[in-house]
């Protein structure tokens, strides 16, 4: 499965094509080829692509026993996430075009079928609270997008003891954006989740100096460094970095846990999420991948 990661290589092959036609072109003769085709936006491109990380994740999941297969579930909740972000926008008449049709999430989804019949705001909020998602605490999009990144943080955290670590630091950049940057308050639910994996005292914060002073170890390193909220851009990169370092070291770990699962997952993710930056620098005209934290 990890033979069909692009790589360093083709990852700035394709950040520095000329047009993001050649470089939808280039990735034709790769593994990302599903869904790609002449003439796609950006947007759609950059779809497909996570797409089939969507249909590898499938895949894996089909190989694993019950309880590997729900932690596949919940690492790949990011879709269904996306999923009810698109459904909600149309529901709350957002003026956006809305994806050709939803992720195939398969033996993944958690709640989608239910979410995906939804009529009203109100209506999506009580089918999320009665899942395992939980309440958002709102209807809003920014309520539900943000409650439900925090619930799967959490969820993460307690049924995946690999990922720990990349749940609470997924959890400090959420919250510092939402928080420091975006200035919303959390509600309820999600401030609540937060402090399960950040702390109360990180969570009450005023000023993101003191947010990041307050985190715990498991979450700190995420920010580390980072001394104004408006430079959190910086360390989500790093979050890739530090998801696919980990990816790397749990493959090397013992064969019959967990490990090189979830190993995996994170470095299909991690080379997915660079093919999207590259697809974005080649639409812009070329580039180098420093540009989004990929490795050089």
């Amino acid at each position: 499965m990890l033979s069909r990661c692009l790589g360093a290589g083709g990852v700035r092959e394709v950040a520095a094509a000329p047009t993001l036609d050649d470089a939808v072109r280039y990735l034709g003769s790769t593994a990302y080829r599903r869904g790609l085709g002449p003439e796609m936006s950006l947007t759609d491109a950059q779809r497909a692509v996570g797409a089939t990380l969507l249909w590898h994740l499938r895949v894996l999941a089909g190989w694993q026993p019950r309880s590997g297969a729900n932690a596949l579930r919940l690492l790949a909740s990011g879709f269904e996430i996306a999923n009810t972000e698109a459904h909600l926008g149309q529901l709350a008449g957002a003026e956006f075009r809305p994806p050709a049709r939803p992720y195939r999430l398969g033996t993944l989804a958690t709640a989608w079928p239910r979410l995906a019949r939804t009529g009203s705001p109100s209506e999506l909020r009580a089918v999320l609270a009665a899942s395992a998602w939980g309440d958002p605490g709102g209807e809003s999009p920014a309520a539900v997008g943000i409650g439900m990144r925090a619930s799967a943080a959490v969820r993460i955290a307690a049924a995946v003891p690999e990922a720990v670590r990349w749940a609470a630091g997924r959890m400090a950049l959420l919250v510092g954006r939402e928080v420091f940057v975006a200035g919303r308050r959390l509600a309820e639910p999600s401030a609540r989740w937060a402090g399960r994996l950040l702390g109360s005292a990180a969570i009450r914060s005023s000023a993101f100096a003191d947010f990041r002073e307050r985190l715990p170890t498991t979450a700190r390193w995420a920010v580390d460094g980072v001394d104004r909220a408006e430079g959190l851009w910086r360390a989500e990169a790093r979050w890739w970095d530090r998801l696919e370092q980990g990816g790397a070291e749990l493959l090397r770990g013992y064969r019959l846990s967990s490990g090189p699962v979830i190993g995996a997952v994170a470095l299909l993710s991690a080379d997915a999420w660079r093919v999207r930056g590259a697809l974005e620098l080649a639409a812009r005209g070329g580039g180098t991948t420093e540009a989004f934290g990929a490795p050089g």
